[in-house]
């Protein structure tokens, strides 16, 4: 599998990316440029990207394509359709968005998030956007969101059923879908039932780690990996079954130190393990 995760140096220039990507010790990355960018400066970035051996794991495509406001909606799936085709131009493993919110918050909770409509509304809105580019070299996917569709390994093949685009697939961030104690204290559990259900249609997948505090209700807090519950010795032996350069990226950290931290704390765990981390 590849370590990655964003670097400052990204909007310098191709090559400071991926110094700022060498030193850091990342073989993979998200696509630092979106398609108003000029298509040189895109060309640019794919070229370094392949000469340096570093995978684009993802071209995100933040954006609420389930908006109850037509006009919003609209919006968003043009923009999907464009990451879309950006993500296929330079050979990207995915693109990448959450499926949305119903609710003014797009990436909020709202009432009808997880309602037998909107599983059809996001069904309809993935293959519209996957029919409009029908992209070759990579694929459309949803991360997965507490309060949104999927909210669990079950919604995810569930949408992958339904959809029935073969560019459809999956970005895994498993911590975003641990929202009760039952899961927290059986992350083992659930990470095999995430790879049992989610395996062959894995893309990528994010490094995050989670807590339970004592305070009522409910509360869960992401953190740095390794410093919460999350069973990384079955998470990277189950991601080392798959595609060797399926990417692991480290994401919403407050600082570079943070950054350092969860990248040694899974290179070790990895080390450890006898599986390799590029």
């Amino acid at each position: 599998m590849r370590l990655g995760g964003p670097v400052a140096e990204a909007a310098e220039g191709p090559e400071e990316w991926i110094s700022g990507l060498d030193r850091r010790g990342y073989t993979a990355a998200a696509f630092p440029l979106h398609i108003e960018h000029d298509e040189y400066a895109v060309r640019e970035y794919a070229e370094a990207a392949r000469s340096a051996d570093v995978v684009i794991a993802e071209v995100g495509a933040w954006s609420n394509s389930i908006s109850a406001d037509e006009a919003v909606q609209r919006e968003a799936v043009e923009l999907c359709c464009r990451r879309l085709a950006l993500a296929d131009r330079v050979g990207a493993r995915c693109c990448v968005n959450i499926s949305g919110s119903r609710g003014e918050q797009w990436d909020g909770p709202h009432p009808d998030n997880l309602s037998v409509d909107t599983f059809a509304l996001v069904v309809q809105t993935v293959r519209e956007i996957i029919d409009a580019v029908h992209p070759t070299r990579t694929h459309y996917a949803l991360e997965p969101m507490p309060w949104s569709l999927p909210d669990s390994p079950q919604a995810y093949l569930d949408l992958i059923r339904a959809v029935d685009r073969a560019a459809f697939a999956v970005h895994l961030d498993p911590i975003n879908m641990i929202s009760s104690p039952g899961c927290y204290y059986d992350t083992a559990g659930f990470l095999k039932e995430c790879f049992k259900m989610l395996g062959p249609y894995i893309r990528s997948c994010h490094a995050k780690d989670i807590t339970l505090s004592g305070a009522l209700t409910v509360h869960l807090d992401e953190v740095r990996p390794g410093l919460g519950a999350l069973d990384y010795g079955v998470y990277l032996r189950l991601l080392a079954g798959l595609d060797p350069d399926t990417p692991l990226l480290l994401e919403h950290l407050p600082s570079e130190d943070d950054y350092a931290a969860g990248a040694e704390y899974l290179r070790t765990t990895a080390r450890d393990l006898g599986i390799v981390l590029r």
